[in-house]
């Protein structure tokens, strides 16, 4: 089965990315950028957000991490547009506290805190058609997870070859410092919340289904979130 991880056809990817896959050295910009096949479709909400986070809070809340296995640096705050940065706001929803709920539509994720609150997060989300919707839960969950082309993939774009038996957790790694895999029924969507390194990416539309975070908020998410933990994930 295909994967968030695949890369687009080259007439659809960015300059830097399609310079990457000329080089023949895949990086994690690169693999960001895919295309996979849709499984089928899987049913929250509205806020009013709170006053916004200056553009010094910014830089302390996403300032290097260098205390993790792989020292993460810092956002370039610059390039986020303020209101994804991270923040808690009004959202009323009869979900349990804890419960995530990804809204696609405007490019945020959820963490509900209960008392009509929940803490916001930017994000990345599917691009047009590879977008899904309905109930989901988190089946599983890594730090700095190993990645693994599907054969698909490999196919396609035969210098992917070199990680057929799994690219190791690490900075350039598509599955970045945190990830949540998505479950139905006992078994794996296929679809993740992992951490990105782009901040650029943040609010777009730019993944096969699967939802980004910068790595700071996702490892902030990634820690208040166990196993089975609820996720809902709305129409665009």
């Amino acid at each position: 089965m295909i994967t968030d991880r695949e890369i687009i056809d080259a007439g659809a990817i960015d300059a830097d990315a399609l310079l990457e896959l000329r080089s023949g050295l895949p990086s994690r910009r690169l693999f960001l950028f895919g295309a996979a096949a849709s499984i089928g479709a899987l049913g929250v909400g509205g806020c009013a957000t709170s006053d916004s986070m200056s553009h010094a809070e910014a830089a302390k809340v996403y300032g290097a991490v260098p205390q993790e296995k792989f020292p993460i640096p810092a956002v370039d705050v610059s390039k986020v547009d303020p209101k994804y940065y991270r923040r808690t706001v009004r959202y009323e929803t009869k979900e349990a506290p804890g419960t995530i709920i990804v809204d696609p539509g405007n490019y945020y994720v959820y963490r509900v805190e209960g008392d009509g609150s929940a803490t916001r997060y930017g994000a990345n989300v599917g691009r047009d058609g590879f977008r899904w919707s309905g109930n989901a839960y988190v089946g599983r969950k890594a730090e700095w997870a190993t990645w693994t082309p599907p054969k698909e993939m490999i196919k396609r774009q035969p210098e992917a070859a070199k990680y057929a038996r799994g690219m190791p957790g690490g900075l350039e790694n598509p599955l970045g410092a945190r990830t949540l895999y998505l479950y139905q029924n006992g078994a794996y969507t296929l679809y993740t919340i992992y951490a990105s390194s782009d901040p650029e990416s943040i609010g777009s539309g730019v993944t096969s289904g699967c939802v980004g975070l910068l790595s700071q908020d996702m490892i902030d998410l990634y820690s208040r979130t166990p196993v089975k933990t609820k996720v809902v994930v709305l129409p665009a």
